[in-house]
């Protein structure tokens, strides 16, 4: 028998990328979604239908109860604790559901852990983030944030997930417990959801290609990202729980682009160069060939306090867990970008 993994968020992006990574590594899957859903909801069908290997838990991230039940039963040796109220713009709205989930959720699977008593057999995983850091030039080393860099989180979810980072580090030191932390910074693909920009981004480009939309509204076109393909990402999670010792690891590509320069990417795909006119609230996006405007700003996308770059220093991970992203900045652009023209052409 291969080893056992429990996946929980199993049905967001990276879940779907390590559920494949895993079982294709002979390792036999569970995967946790929420509780109120059951293996009849069409959710649970359209994920069953791509991950037919998956065998599906439901639970909540918030019930220790629940939890602890999950982790008796499966009795994991990997558990990839990837739940969470993931996007930043919903923290500022629901910062008490993000606390609740995404903070404290982290102490339940870990209490569960230890409940059960396999706290000297299961290997725990953290997806924390590099929005804990907060985009502050002044905590940032010059090659870019690593693993000693200052935390400054300027979000509901960014403070959130910096409580699942340190209770992670003090069960591990107070316990014993394989429990190490994914920095991951940005990573993206065809399995995001459109609610995140960089798929919003490539749907309404391939939404304007095929005459199903007009223009794209955005907000903060300077934001800077360190943006990675997800399915690179999830090998490197792996990688951390197969060391002698726990640690935490950046993951990274040591490269920042901004919105701007995604749309222009994501654009050329289809044959359009951009020209940005006005600044602001007042910028816009047009085809330099028509004139046509296609990107405009609306003032409701701003969020109360911005992270305004972003860019991780990935060394340790290269060099101790010999992990490096494969695919660059352009090609993630075109992998997206092409997987949704072939969605919106159906």
């Amino acid at each position: 028998m291969g080893k056992r993994a429990f996946i929980t968020g199993v049905n967001g992006q990276d879940g779907g990328h390590l559920a494949k990574l895993l079982h294709d590594k002979g390792y036999e899957v569970y995967g946790m979604m929420r509780g109120q859903l059951e293996a009849s909801h069409p959710r649970a069908q359209k994920f069953l239908t791509e991950f037919p290997y998956v065998k599906l838990v439901f639970a909540d991230l918030v019930d220790l109860s629940a939890m602890t039940r999950a982790i008796q039963e499966i009795k994991p040796d990997e558990v990839y604790n990837l739940a969470a109220i993931s996007h930043v713009g919903y923290s500022f709205k629901d910062p008490i559901l993000t606390a609740e989930v995404t903070g404290k959720g982290v102490t339940n699977v870990l209490e569960a852990i230890r409940l059960s008593g396999l706290d000297k057999k299961t290997k725990f995983y953290q997806a924390s983030t590099s929005e804990m850091y907060g985009g502050l030039d002044y905590n940032r080393p010059g090659k870019g944030y690593n693993e000693n860099a200052l935390f400054h989180p300027r979000s509901p979810y960014g403070v959130a997930k910096l409580y699942g980072y340190w209770i992670t580090r003090n069960y591990r030191e107070s316990y014993g417990i394989y429990a190490v932390s994914g920095i991951l910074f940005n990573h993206e693909g065809e399995r995001r959801g459109p609610e995140f920009v960089t798929r919003k981004i490539s749907q309404a480009v391939a939404r304007i290609k095929l005459g199903k939309q007009d223009k794209l509204e955005l907000g903060n076109m300077d934001a800077k990202r360190d943006w990675g393909y997800a399915g690179d990402y999830v090998e490197g999670m792996w990688l951390m729980l197969q060391q002698d010792t726990p640690d935490d690891y950046v993951l990274a590509t040591g490269e920042t682009h901004s919105i701007r320069d995604f749309c222009e990417l994501a654009f050329k795909e289809i044959g359009v160069d951009l020209e940005w006119q006005g600044s602001g609230v007042n910028e816009k996006g047009v085809d330099k060939k028509s004139g046509k405007t296609l990107i405009t700003i609306n003032p409701d996308y701003f969020r109360p306090a911005e992270v305004d770059l972003l860019l991780g220093d990935p060394s340790k991970a290269e060099k101790e867990l010999g992990w490096k992203r494969k695919i660059d900045f352009p090609a993630l652009v075109k992998l997206m970008v092409e997987y949704d023209l072939g969605l919106e052409s159906n």
